[in-house]
This record gives structure tokens, sequence and C-alpha cells, in this order.
């Protein structure tokens, strides 16, 4: 895979859209996070609370989930510039498998859920130190970090479901607006008409149950109680639906002409 990747890369860094997203994602991801701590709450700025060992890092978490469609929106760009520009046929040509070609785009997937991860761990430490109260708190500065690992997950999970729609349906555009019609809209309506004992193991339903809200108590006051997977029950499911979205991707490549 390794090899895969770097023939990747060749063609990821001279690449300016890749890099007009990854910035954008990295700047959101501040912006996001500084405007959350700057909510005053009870006459307070939230950021007393929010910039808190260990509390910050499932702030942290939650907060960067709600940036997850830029990701998936550049796999998208990513693999639909491949069929408009004939590469995936020059690269099976070049005695590549279509096995190979999903690796390529997986090890891809893997290389910026990690880059933004540890974007995210260093913004947590930024904010922590500089704008957080935590003095004498230095020994719990790791703790939860856990909350990141989370999030890398959920990151390869939309990655891996955009990298399938547009495997499925080739054009870009179409691709963009199916994966948010369907993150967006369409689950939460089926949702909706199924019971929380079934529904809760969902796609984006389990992908969201990662970085779980740190209020989850006051939002489930507002919208009503629901039965939701913990991180750790969510890990297996999204897991399994991971490896299912790059095993489809792979059965559209086989069955298909490039």
């Amino acid at each position: 895979m390794t090899s895969l990747l770097r023939i990747e890369l060749r063609k990821l860094l001279p690449y300016s859209t890749f890099w007009v997203l990854l910035v954008l994602q990295c700047f959101l991801l501040f912006v996001f996070f500084y405007a959350r701590g700057n909510v005053m709450v009870n006459g307070q700025m939230a950021g007393a609370e929010l910039y808190q060992f260990p509390k910050l890092w499932m702030h942290l978490a939650y907060v960067s989930s709600f940036l997850n469609l830029i990701p998936g929106i550049l796999i998208i760009i990513l693999v639909s510039d491949e069929y408009a520009f004939r590469t995936l046929r020059q690269q099976v040509i070049d005695g590549f498998s279509r096995a190979n070609l999903v690796q390529a785009k997986y090890s891809v997937i893997l290389l910026l859920a990690a880059l933004i991860a540890v974007y995210v761990v260093f913004l947590g430490l930024g904010f922590g130190l500089f704008y957080g109260n935590n003095t004498g708190n230095e020994t719990s500065m790791f703790t939860n970090v856990q909350a990141i690992f989370y999030y890398l997950v959920q990151l390869v999970g939309y990655m891996s479901l955009a990298m399938f729609i547009a495997f499925l349906v080739r054009k870009t555009g179409l691709a963009i607006m199916l994966f948010m019609a369907y993150t967006l809209v369409v689950e939460r309506l089926i949702q909706w008409k199924t019971p929380d004992g079934i529904d809760q193991y969902f796609p984006m339903k389990s992908l969201g149950a990662l970085t779980p809200n740190p209020h989850a108590e006051v939002e489930q006051l507002i919208l009503g109680a629901s039965e939701v997977l913990t991180p750790i029950q969510a890990l297996m499911p999204v897991v399994l639906y991971v490896t299912l979205f790059c095993f489809l991707s792979y059965q559209l490549l086989r069955s298909r002409d490039l």
C-alpha cells in the first residue's frame, strides 16, 4: 500500500483543489472551535470550560465532526477526476488490479484522516494551553484524548462512504449532491420512522455516536430521549461499514468498464 500511496501523492501534491479544501478544513476547524468558546453562557464566556483539560478533547471532537463533509467532498472530487481523465483505465493498462485502485484511494483516506486528526490534536493543545484555565491541571492534559481517535475513525467512515458514492455515480456534482443528501437528510428521514433500537446501528447515526455531544442531556431535554451507542460500542459497526463501503467500491470497479 505504501507504493500505491506514493503514486497517489504524485497526483495529489500538484493538485490545487486538494490544497484549497485541506486549508479550508483546517481554517474552519480553528474558526468553529474559537467561535464556540466565545459564546456567552449565563454571563460567562464558554471558553472557560470549553478549553479546559480534559473536557476539551470531547468538545473539540464534537465541534470538528460538523466539518466532515469537506474531506468527503474532496474524496469525491479525486475519484471523479480519475474517471474524467481516464487515469483509472490507464493504471489498469499499466498492470494495476482493480483492488489496487481501491487500496490506493483508501490509503489517501487514511492519510487525510491522520493529517486532520493530528492537526486537531495540536489545535486542542494550543487552545488549552493559551486560552484555557489549566493551571495545575497539566497532569490531565491527555486524559480523554481518545476522543480524537474516535474522530479519526469517524473521518475514515465519512470518506469511505464518499468514495463508494463517487465510484457508484462517477459524476462529481451528482455524487456530491447524493453524498450530502444521504448524510444530512435521507437517513434522518428513515430514522424518524425506525425504532431507536434499530436506527442506532444505521451508518450516519453510528458515525455520529463516535463524537457525542458533551451536553447530550440538554439536547435530549429539547429533542427527546433516544437510544444512542457509546463511542466504544459504535466502533465495531463503523469498522464494518468502512469494510462494506470498500468492498462495494471494489465490486463496482470489477463489474464495470473503466
